[in-house]
């Protein structure tokens, strides 16, 4: 037996120990690696994640589902996607590929998809067993030329079958289709854009590399979401193109109709990218239900077939852009997109303002292009070298028959061939394995054409490859032939505007009673209250107050007017009409300090009601007197008080006593 010193000391080289801190580290920076870099990141030349990758490389290399072939079922397509490429939950593959096939996900969709693929509502899409797939037209684009070396390769997961590292793809799909993805540590959010707009902006970058990133606004004028909508306001977008991170307002576009009755409503036609539509219905629903927004007495959603349509049914008295306002205010009818471009550059997350996303695609291009040539040079050499070696037979058949009937066997004629001819070896072979046909007239014809032809091509494709200006030309012209093939009008209107909420918006300028008591209670309550009385009446009661309290001031102002309120240390406040709380006829209304930020030991004196205060007319050529009691007068143009401060202003300075 052994003792436990000795078990011990057998131990001892093997027991290797680490800093539990250090491994933590470092396997959770792997981890994170492993997450950005292959999972929720988008490449930035060709826009995909690897899973979207796998999906289409699968449906055009393995299973040829192109945009002309019949679709197969989305469970097939999984399935090999899964086996070959992408060893992950077959969920996570469907999912992608359902996002590829949505129009209000995608501005572009890349998958053709047959059967129930989700919709704007949510709902979620049909098990993959009931779905079909194959590949839209524009991704025959995205594949194009990848089977002639121009992107690299690597071995799939367990080694077996070789999937390129990014798709050679003619189209910006980064830039037109956007990205979102939540990695470690960071995450991505782009927005879609205009095919034509964004091939503009590449042809532009190829004829003037230095193009700034404003001049690049020209082009591109924003983002383009595929539900449409209206981008409201320019400087969110702006700072989004210019340096990669902004926030794009956006909302849904509305019209207001009027009901067979007579009575407004608001019909929506368009809503926020990326809202789920039923839930946008329901929250405004509840809100109408918890009394949070007036005026709306019914909502339906008449969506169908044709497109999108909600309509909202108001109230009598209800003023249909106050609604409006309030809708947006409240509800996801206005949504801000927060812009957040970033992408892995040379497997490196970089943040990307927009020409840095053009000049990569540009590069990117200009690689796929100058390979292409490459290889279609490589192709014609070794073709050209074939027909000239049975040109050379065909001058020469009848010895060559001769070796042929008189060698022992096939590798003994190529030999003889070869030597008597100064031929290669693979010519000598494609001479054996010529046909009878071949030597007709009509064949020679034809190989002598294809000869002149094959040495048009090389000599071009040659000064191709010297030529940069010849590269970035054919990239142009590729450009512009996407553009003529895909390319289709804004759906999102931009409309140039302040993102701030005017908060006269919320309110219509209706006439109101404002009633100030001795005690220095206030309230408004609207005119159409106190009613025409007829012969006969009693009147109605106008206000409550205390038993020693008496109303003292009332005034007529419409929401919109602006109260001056004058306090005895000689200091000015301002309160907006729609700013004085509201009360029903009989209630007796809000002590002032409570309304305005007024001194405890100070007391309002004066109360002035202006119309409007943005009016550079009106308020200079308007004054304000005040007397003290000691007799100072003082007159003021009401420019002096245009510009409203919280907390008020000096007026007047009072003297001590005074």
């Amino acid at each position: 037996m052994l003792t436990e010193e000795e078990k011990n000391a057998g131990l001892v080289g093997r027991i290797i120990p680490i800093n539990i801190e250090e491994q933590m580290k470092s396997a959770y920076i792997d981890y994170s690696m492993s997450v950005i870099v292959s999972r929720a990141l988008p490449d930035v030349r060709d826009g995909m994640k690897p899973v979207h990758r796998r999906i289409l490389y699968d449906m055009s290399a393995e299973l040829n589902l192109y945009s002309d072939k019949p679709t197969r079922k989305s469970a097939r397509i999984v399935g090999d996607v899964l086996g070959k490429f992408h060893p992950h939950g077959d969920t996570s593959v469907y999912d992608a590929m359902v996002r590829l096939a949505q129009d209000w996900s995608m501005r572009y969709p890349l998958v053709d998809g047959q059967g129930n693929f989700g919709s704007m509502d949510g709902d979620s899409p049909a098990a993959m067993r009931y779905t079909e797939a194959r590949m839209k037209k524009i991704t025959d684009e995205v594949m194009a030329d990848i089977d002639k070396e121009t992107v690299d390769w690597t071995l799939n997961f367990d080694d077996t079958i070789p999937e390129p590292t990014v798709l050679p793809t003619k189209i910006p799909l980064l830039i037109v289709n956007g990205a979102s993805g939540i990695a470690v540590g960071m995450a991505t959010n782009m927005a879609p854009h205009n095919l034509s707009e964004v091939v503009d902006a590449c042809c532009a970058y190829i004829d003037n590399p230095e193009i700034t990133g404003e001049e690049m606004l020209q082009y591109i004028k924003g983002p383009d979401f595929p539900t449409g909508g209206i981008i409201y306001g320019y400087e969110g977008v702006r700072e989004a193109m210019l340096t990669g991170r902004g926030r794009v307002m956006m909302r849904a576009k509305t019209d207001i109709e009027h009901t067979p009755s007579g009575r407004e409503c608001i019909v929506i036609t368009e809503i926020p990218y990326m809202i789920n539509k039923a839930e946008m219905i329901k929250k405004i629903a509840d809100m109408i239900n918890e009394k949070k927004i007036e005026g709306i007495s019914y909502i339906n959603d008449e969506s169908d077939r044709n497109g999108l349509r909600i309509i909202i049914i108001l109230k009598h008295d209800a003023v249909a852009s106050v609604v409006l306002n309030t809708l947006f205010k409240n509800t996801p009818l206005q949504t801000s997109f927060a812009v957040n471009n970033i992408a892995l550059v040379n497997g490196r997350p970089q943040m990307l303002p927009m020409r840095d996303l053009v000049k990569h695609f540009v590069d990117h291009r200009h690689d796929v292009v100058v390979r292409r040539a490459r290889f279609d040079l490589k192709k014609a050499e070794e073709r050209l070298h074939i027909v000239q070696g049975l040109l050379i037979a065909q001058d020469n058949i009848d010895e060559i028959v001769h070796i042929i009937r008189s060698s022992q066997t096939p590798d003994a004629a190529k030999q003889t061939m070869i030597e008597r001819f100064d031929l290669s070896d693979i010519q000598a072979s494609a001479i054996i394995e010529m046909r009878l046909r071949a030597l007709t007239g009509l064949e020679y014809g034809k190989l002598i054409a294809e000869r002149d032809e094959l040495t048009k091509q090389i000599a071009y494709l040659k000064e191709v490859l010297e030529n940069v200006g010849m590269q970035m030309q054919i990239i142009k012209d590729e450009l512009l032939e996407i553009k003529e093939k895909y390319g289709d009008e804004r759906r999102s209107e931009i409309v140039y505007s302040s993102e701030e909420f005017n908060p006269e918006d919320f309110y219509a300028d209706d006439d109101m009673v404002i009633t100030i008591s001795h005690m220095g209670y206030i309230k408004r309550t609207p005119l159409a209250e106190y009613r025409t009385q007829n012969r006969g009446g009693v009147g109605a009661k106008g206000s409550a107050t205390r038993d020693e309290d008496f109303i003292e001031h009332i005034y007529v102002a419409s929401m919109h007017n602006t109260m001056l309120f004058f306090t005895e240390k000689g200091r000015c406040f301002w309160l907006k009409v729609y700013e004085i709380p509201e009360g029903a006829r009989s209630s007796k209304g809000r002590a002032i300090q409570n309304v305005i930020q007024i001194e405890p030991d100070d007391k309002v004196r004066a109360y002035i009601n202006v119309k409007r205060l943005n009016d550079e007319e009106y308020v200079n050529n308007n004054f304000i007197i005040m007397c003290t009691k000691d007799g100072t007068i003082k007159k003021t143009k009401l420019e002096a008080y245009s510009r409203p401060r919280q907390n008020g202003v000096n007026a007047i300075v009072i003297r001590e006593g005074d």
